[in-house]
């Protein structure tokens, strides 16, 4: 197993159960002790678990995984979502991107699209982002437009946040904001676990004229502390075929166009 794809994995194996004994992850993970220590020891130094003597605790941040122990999860779903963004760009138009595992997919893969779409060279898409990593992504595209909000840097998720992060999203107009959260509550809305980037989040809402979800199946499943907007503001969710029939009926009806990629839309 690759180092990123077991760190991921003993991650949410230690916030599952609260904390786990070095036993456990060398029966759990098939390691030698010195590389199961060495796995805590790198979690530990990300501030995700806490050592202890003989094995390892959770952190009360435990569940807000940096980006790149996120990004294997649920990689089959976010690449079918990835894909249908893709799809739905239109040339020439203004896109917005938040930061998070399944906007940065969706991000390269318009990327590629524009390099190899001849109506994209002829009208070239502007993307607007807090998210510096897929600021850093597209920036060697030559058919984009790449604006980066300013901000303070959040370690996790690579996103900028506070106060400036918000001064320039008056000015500008976005034509459709693609937009990443951590959870979806089908009676509150949409959050995400920082309450500094679910407010520059709000101000991309905002500013957006269309505004597109795209999160996988199992955020439906999760809860998060901050709030983002509710469902008033939001005019689509593209998630993948794990959404449930009766999920997806309760989404229309707050309504939202619901795409699940690989089928058909609902």
């Amino acid at each position: 197993m690759e180092r990123e794809r077991r760190l991921s994995d003993l991650v949410d194996y230690i916030v599952e159960r609260g904390s786990v004994r070095l036993e456990e992850v060398l029966e759990r993970f098939d390691v030698s002790p010195a590389t199961a220590r060495r796995d805590l020891d790198a979690l530990a130094d990300q501030q995700l678990v806490t050592r202890t003597r003989g094995g390892a605790i959770a952190n009360g941040s435990s569940g807000d995984v940096p980006l790149r122990y996120r990004t294997v999860r649920q990689g089959r779903q976010k690449g079918a979502i990835s894909l249908a963004v893709a799809d739905s760009i239109e040339p020439g138009s203004v896109i917005a991107f938040n930061g998070g595992t399944t906007t940065t997919m969706a991000a390269y893969e318009v990327g590629v699209r524009s390099s190899a779409d001849e109506a994209l060279s002829h009208a070239p898409l502007t993307v607007v982002t807090n998210a510096i990593n897929i600021a850093n992504d597209l920036i060697v595209r030559p058919q984009l437009r790449v604006v980066v909000l300013g901000g303070a840097a959040r370690m996790r998720s690579y996103e900028l946040i506070g106060p400036l992060a918000s001064l320039i999203l008056p000015a500008i107009s976005i034509d459709t904001l693609y937009l990443g959260v951590s959870a979806i509550d089908l009676d509150r809305g949409l959050f995400t676990h920082d309450e500094g980037e679910a407010a520059v989040n709000a101000a991309l809402v905002e500013a957006a004229r269309r505004v597109v979800v795209v999160a996988d199946s199992t955020k439906l499943a999760t809860t998060a502390f901050a709030r983002i907007c509710g469902f008033d503001a939001v005019d689509a969710l593209i998630t993948d075929d794990g959404l449930s029939d009766a999920d997806a009926a309760r989404l229309a009806e707050r309504g939202l166009d619901v795409t699940r990629a690989g089928t058909t839309a609902s």
